[in-house]
């Protein structure tokens, strides 16, 4: 990567109000100032900092943390959306800069998460279906039926929502759904949640700028312990 000395500073400079715009777009969602995710955060930050002004990333301190790893991407994706909401005309160059940098520091918390490196062959295996899901061209969804809450996705659905991976977890499905189809939306989740038959049918979202975008859908029903997820895989049409 070159090295971009003025992003850098600039995303020193405006650490409050790129802090402010996350805490005010995740609402009750936000971790407190003392907890790992935060603490998370706080070292992601200097991780991009030193990266974008020496021109290379080196492996993020990750020592001793012990964070959500769901939790921690959520908040990067939010903390890099807002850094490019805040940059106004720069928005494009922020988040072309942060993009790599936010895959390679939840690349590094997945690697070095406690419950992953104790687990064995279940996670092992659970590594490589994650990683055959992430390489797919089309969007995948995991929903909770109920509540409409993203709880997964992968690259593809970032790229269709115009959005990234990490911002559409913890977002809830509506958000990308137009008003005229959020009814039947909801209709299929409740099939799914209620059947154990795989559903495929016509629908729309939308991505962030607004645009509707008509896909083809399958959807499977997955038993979770707390939860129904709706398992939805989108084509484009």
């Amino acid at each position: 990567m070159a090295p971009d000395p003025e992003i850098a500073a600039w995303l020193v400079r405006q650490r409050s109000a790129i802090d402010r715009r996350v805490t005010m777009q995740l609402g009750e969602r936000a971790p407190g100032a003392a907890t790992p995710e935060s603490e998370a955060l706080r070292r992601f930050r200097s991780f991009a900092a030193s990266a974008l002004l020496r021109g290379r990333a080196v492996e993020p301190s990750l020592d001793g943390l012990r964070a959500d790893e769901a939790q921690v991407s959520a908040l990067l994706g939010a903390w890099s959306d807002a850094a490019a909401d805040e940059a106004g005309r720069r928005a494009a160059d922020v988040r072309q800069a942060l993009a790599p940098l936010v895959s390679r520091f939840r690349a590094a918390l997945r690697s070095t998460t406690p419950a992953r490196r104790k687990s064995g062959a279940p996670r092992t295996a659970r590594r490589a279906v994650v990683a055959a899901i992430d390489r797919i061209a089309d969007a995948f969804l995991a929903v909770d039926a109920l509540s409409g809450r993203i709880v997964d996705a992968n690259p593809a659905a970032g790229a269709l929502l115009g959005t990234t991976r990490d911002a559409l977890i913890d977002a809830n499905l509506v958000a990308f759904v137009p008003e005229s189809e959020r009814d039947r939306w909801q209709t299929e989740l409740d099939a799914v949640s209620e059947g154990s038959e795989p559903r495929r049918f016509a629908a729309q979202l939308r991505d962030r700028s607004g645009l509707s975008l008509p896909i083809d859908v399958r959807a499977t029903r997955h038993v979770a312990r707390e939860s129904v997820l709706a398992l939805i895989v989108a084509r484009p049409v």
